[in-house]
């Protein structure tokens, strides 16, 4: 039964990269940057005295804060890691040798996304105990911190197979990478940018007595940065479905949305890994 789901792709990848220093070094960088942030907030808060109240509110702030800037160094880290999955095998001129091995394109793709997931949840759970700090003050429930992590976990499957299908269906890493941070800007900023142009548009025509804005919600809805709002603060989510007149969550068309993206780039992947092969012969 467990060698169906023995995966010795994802398993050989898991070593290599637990065994690098560039993927600690990653992992301390991504802890230090959380640590500056935490002990900056913590000192302003207080006026750099270390002593004072710190009420409920303000903990709930620096939890929703933190909560945005973990997910923009998720999305900053994660096309390093899969941007260059298959890519890096073809320059290396090992892809070849990989395809003869009795392992289906399945197998391969999901093992190298998983290698790189792994290490990205591994990140995730190491900032945990500086996470959990917002609990000593209170304003901050359990739920929200889990829900929280299962749409960071989510979200990283779903960036890490844009970087996997770029990676398979171009010939050079840095394509790749560009290609997956273009991916990024456009789901993080572009679809920011176009959200406050649709609320724009949608209380200028309030003023002129016209209807709903539908594409506010939509553009919210695949943003990680909206979700993350939404997710922290309920009363924006209320009052996104509430204008937009969708009676659907955030949540859950983001969802809906994200493993659309995991299944069309995985698909694309897998079906491109053998074909780019035999085209360049």
């Amino acid at each position: 039964m467990m060698e169906r789901f023995y995966n010795p792709v994802f398993v050989k990848e898991l070593k290599l990269r637990f065994r690098s220093f560039k993927s600690f070094s990653g992992l301390m960088f991504y802890l230090a940057v959380i640590c500056i942030f935490i002990v900056g907030f913590l000192l302003i808060t207080t006026g750099f005295t270390g002593k004072g109240f710190f009420r409920p509110d303000t903990s709930f702030m620096m939890f929703a804060v933190l909560t945005i800037l973990q997910m923009a160094l998720v999305l900053f880290i994660t096309p390093s890691l899969t941007a260059g999955a298959i890519s890096s095998e073809r320059e290396k001129q090992t892809l070849n040798i990989l395809l003869t091995t009795t392992q289906s394109s399945t197998q391969i793709i999901i093992g190298k996304l998983l290698s790189s997931v792994a290490f990205l949840v591994l990140m995730l759970i190491a900032g945990l105990p500086l996470y959990s700090l917002v609990f000593l003050f209170g304003g901050v429930s359990p739920s929200q911190l889990i829900s929280i992590f299962l749409f960071y976990l989510l979200t990283v499957v779903a960036i890490g197979s844009i970087g996997v299908m770029f990676s398979t269906i171009t010939k050079r890493t840095i394509v790749a990478m560009i290609s997956t941070y273009g991916s990024i800007i456009f789901l993080g900023g572009i679809t920011a940018f176009f959200f406050f142009l649709s609320m724009a548009f949608h209380q200028m025509g309030n003023a002129a007595g016209t209807g709903t804005s539908y594409m506010a919600y939509f553009w919210a809805a695949i943003n990680p940065g909206a979700l993350m709002l939404t997710l922290t603060s309920s009363s924006m989510g209320d009052a996104l479905v509430q204008v937009s007149g969708v009676k659907l969550p955030v949540w859950i068309s983001y969802l809906i949305a994200y493993s659309l993206i995991i299944v069309v780039c995985l698909t694309i992947a897998i079906r491109k890994l053998r074909a780019n092969m035999k085209s360049n012969r």
